[in-house]
């Protein structure tokens, strides 16, 4: 179980994953190393299980952001899963239940590319597009 300085401790590295120790101390009220110790002890215990950038991914050219409804045509997924994993626009593949049978997230650098890789999807699967407006 979590305590409230812990909760605090996973707020604030979410936020900026860089903070030093001593300022992440500071911000829970620990001296430095106390807090190392307890980062430490929430790495250990897997509830911390790495750390990470967030990437603008506007800023490097993929301006449109779609996420993908994908009904299988039949029982074998094999063929389309081979597919996605040759796509380098994919960001990811989520197994879902529901009315479809996953939702693929996918980002473009521009509308000509996503036509491409919906004209290659559509040999595999059906699919319905949504593009994230904000």
């Amino acid at each position: 179980m979590l305590d409230k300085t812990d909760m605090r401790i996973l707020d604030e590295l979410s936020q900026n994953s860089r903070i030093t120790m001593k300022k992440l101390g500071e911000k829970v009220h620990l001296t430095g190393p106390a807090t190392s110790s307890r980062v430490m002890r929430l790495e250990e215990r897997g509830i911390i299980e790495g750390y990470t950038i967030k990437v603008n991914q506007v800023k490097l050219g993929f301006v449109i952001h779609a996420l993908i409804n994908i009904w299988t045509k039949g029982i074998y997924h094999e063929p389309y899963l081979s597919f996605i994993k040759t796509q380098e626009y994919v960001v990811n593949n989520y197994k879902i239940s529901g009315d479809s049978c996953y939702l693929l997230e996918c980002r473009f650098p521009s509308n000509e590319l996503l036509d491409q890789f919906l004209v290659e999807l559509n040999k595999y699967v059906n699919y319905k597009l949504s593009i994230i407006i904000n």
